[in-house]
């Protein structure tokens, strides 16, 4: 009898799904916007002043070249190129949600792309008004109602939080690259994703730097809001309160809410 080798591994991930489940239901009980939102302050500036330490003296000149040497039409295709690869990944995860319609048109998009775009490099969808749906595990995960769990900064990866920390091995395996068979080519392919999506960000990055008093602040708040986004965005959802920059307040003990006034969703 032929053993599956891949039986362990996805044994393993049930298992830590199912502890993370737990521990992430925990998370959630935490009050207060500082216990709640962000517990691991502390550590999490640490690796922000390594990751930005990272930025600054490898990553951010080497977009800065490629953006500067490279064409725009090549950029172009480039970026469309590691687009077009998440999009099937983006049609299964909106399957997962059931989100039916977003499934088939990223299934649509990444159908005709592959086909008649040169593996993506260039956008035949776009120019048939079909949209793209960009989904990850962790947004499924969100959906089926997983917490968010406390915000996490990862070496390297950046602003996340407990439940897309967990998720993120997930998109890792069902990410194409993750199916290169030689080492140096995966590598490549990956560094060179790296750098098209710091070269998309150099404007961005810029008027961050120029604008937030508080950069680590502005963009936990920002990931976290967006994130939120990403999880509500559709019309039945539009009546769940956004989290306040600091997170829900907490009404006075033995208080009530004001007359008309909605209870404070559960953050997800």
């Amino acid at each position: 009898m032929k053993l599956d080798r891949h039986l362990p591994l996805r044994a393993l991930t049930i298992s830590v799904m199912v502890l993370a489940f737990g521990l992430l239901q925990g998370c959630a009980t935490m009050t207060g916007p500082a216990s709640g939102r962000d517990p691991w302050e502390p550590f999490n500036r640490h690796v922000t002043e390594f990751n930005e330490g990272l930025d600054r003296v490898l990553l951010k000149p080497v977009a800065t070249a490629y953006r500067e040497k490279v064409p725009a039409l090549v950029r172009t295709g480039v970026s469309n190129f590691f687009s077009n690869l998440g999009t099937g990944w983006s049609a299964v995860n909106s399957l997962l949600q059931f989100r039916l319609q977003d499934a088939e048109e990223n299934l649509a998009r990444f159908q005709l792309n592959t086909m008649f775009g040169l593996f993506g490099i260039f956008d035949p969808a776009s120019d048939l008004n079909i949209e793209r749906h960009r989904e990850d595990f962790g947004q499924t995960l969100g959906r089926w109602g997983v917490p968010a769990g406390p915000y996490l900064v990862l070496p390297f990866f950046g602003p996340s939080t407990l439940r897309d920390t967990i998720a993120l091995p997930v998109d890792r395996r069902f990410n194409p690259i993750h199916y290169v068979d030689s080492a140096a080519v995966r590598d490549s392919i990956y560094v060179l994703q790296a750098v098209d999506k710091r070269s998309n960000l150099l404007r961005v990055g810029n008027v961050l730097d120029e604008a937030a008093l508080d950069k680590y602040s502005f963009t936990r708040d920002a990931y976290l809001q967006r994130r939120r986004a990403e999880i509500y965005d559709k019309d039945e959802d539009k009546d769940v309160p956004p989290p306040l920059p600091d997170g829900p307040a907490s009404p006075a003990p033995g208080s009530a809410p004001a007359p008309g006034q909605p209870q404070a969703a559960p953050a997800r």
